[in-house]
């Protein structure tokens, strides 16, 4: 069994782990919320600054509690691709540095990869295909997993991720960020069946829609239009009336929540795939959780999904996923460097030689 070093620096999380095979010997993840919170979503610049300030902590507290040195693992790996660049930079060049000191393969995983990997943290998988719902802040697909490596995407967002959704929601509301935990919290007291809002469709240019695909753009404006209507009435007659923040959020949570089901579980069984996977940031949500395991029982589907712990970006499941390259003999050029873009069906080119970029 592989134990390897996982570093995680993509966005605005910093996150180290030591795993072997499937279990986590040691993760810790140090988050930059608070900081971003004061700009509503992520800088850039600050989240690269904040990664080269915590990485070799966190490195040195999971080696600590593993009992592990660098120099003891398998392997060292790295988030190399999508993400903020000078941001995964932080983790790929920590990463290959380790590497060369102590003589180690260094393995470049794609954040994606990472996230179908998750769920490997929780219960036993079945064996390929499934499907796998990948909802994050930057994602959100449907994809058709073979096996380790082998991916088809089935469907995709056509705008912004769910995530994203949340997150300008919640400015929109006055609740916060980030936007899933604002939106989710301000929902428990809510009616999610006060406000109808549309369900976007993505229409197909020779006529008809994309069965599986997913735009939010069309929610969004109808909850501009909501709340910018209500605050007109509430400025007339009705002056005096708060906005009905809990029953607004509870509703636009659900048209969230009952997309995603309905489209993942017909995608799933229009490609006879019986079980269904959730992973991804959104994965935490607990009304999609809840939705998407009604759904699937009334359906006759399996369904799995990412721990709590792993839902949000973490270097465990990197490790993970890392491990399974690593039994697979693959391994990434030392020069490799990283990708703002990257397909997660491109994920191979991570492991060529000459390095790709």
């Amino acid at each position: 069994m592989a134990t390897v070093l996982a570093l995680e620096t993509s966005c605005d999380e910093s996150a180290a782990a030591i795993v072997r095979d499937r279990t986590v010997l040691a993760s810790a993840v140090a988050s930059q919320v608070e900081e971003h919170a004061r700009w509503g979503g992520v800088v850039p610049e600050i989240a690269s600054r904040r990664h080269v300030e915590a990485l070799p902590q966190l490195i040195e507290s999971v080696c600590e509690r593993s009992g592990l040195r660098p120099a003891e693992v398998d392997a060292i790996a790295a988030t190399a691709a999508p993400g903020l660049v000078g941001a995964l930079l932080v983790a790929s060049v920590t990463g290959r540095t380790l590497a060369r000191l102590h003589g180690k393969p260094f393995l470049a995983v794609h954040h994606l990869e990472g996230h179908l990997a998750s769920v490997q943290l929780g219960e036993p998988l079945p064996p390929g295909p499934y499907l796998v719902l990948l909802v994050s802040g930057g994602h959100t697909e449907l994809v058709r997993v073979e096996g380790p490596g082998r991916y088809e995407r089935l469907g995709r967002s056509h705008d912004d991720a769910a995530g994203e959704a949340f997150d300008k929601v919640a400015r929109l509301l006055g609740l916060g960020y980030p936007g899933g935990p604002a939106i989710q919290a301000a929902a428990l007291a809510g009616d999610p069946h006060r406000f109808r809002l549309p369900r976007g469709r993505v229409s197909r240019p020779g006529g008809g829609f994309f069965p599986y695909d997913f735009s939010f753009s069309g929610l969004k404006t109808a909850m501009l239009r909501l709340v910018r209507s209500m605050e007109t009435e509430a400025a007339g007659p009705a002056a005096g009336h708060p906005l009905p923040l809990a029953d607004l959020a509870a509703s636009f949570e659900q048209a969230v929540a009952e997309v995603l089901v309905e489209r993942s579980c017909r995608c799933a069984l229009e490609q006879g795939l019986g079980t269904l996977v959730l992973v991804g940031g959104v994965a935490a949500n607990r009304r999609l959780r809840a939705l998407l395991e009604e759904r699937c029982r009334r359906e006759g589907l399996q369904w799995r999904v990412a721990p709590l712990a792993y839902c949000t970006d973490n270097a465990a499941m990197i490790g993970v996923a890392a491990c399974e390259r690593l039994e697979r003999g693959l391994r990434s050029a030392i020069d490799l460097g990283v990708a703002a873009r990257l397909p997660l069906e491109q994920a191979a080119c991570l492991y060529e030689a000459p390095a790709p970029f």
